[in-house]
């Protein structure tokens, strides 16, 4: 038995580890406290490890923000005559 006891001692901690994580992750789906910590911990691994892809998401997302003019159907527009 005594050959035993650590194989047992390290299965229930990792059982035990296994249900926290298991509880933890419930509790975080129910609050709903997942989004922003996650976001902020992606954006701060894509920016260290992956310069390149940080800088292009931050222009695709400046790119899509930008909206240009649009003309209208026949080609010109109307100016608003003030007065």
């Amino acid at each position: 038995m005594s050959v035993l006891l650590p194989y047992l001692v390290l299965l229930g901690f990792l059982a035990a580890t296994l249900g926290f994580f298991t509880w933890l992750a419930r509790r975080i789906r129910r609050r709903g406290t997942a989004g922003g910590g996650i976001g902020g911990a992606l954006a701060a691994y894509e920016e260290a490890f992956r310069a390149t892809s940080h800088a292009s998401h931050y222009e695709i997302r400046a790119q899509a923000e930008r909206k240009a003019p649009t003309d209208s159907p026949d080609g010109w527009r109307r100016r608003r005559r003030k007065g």
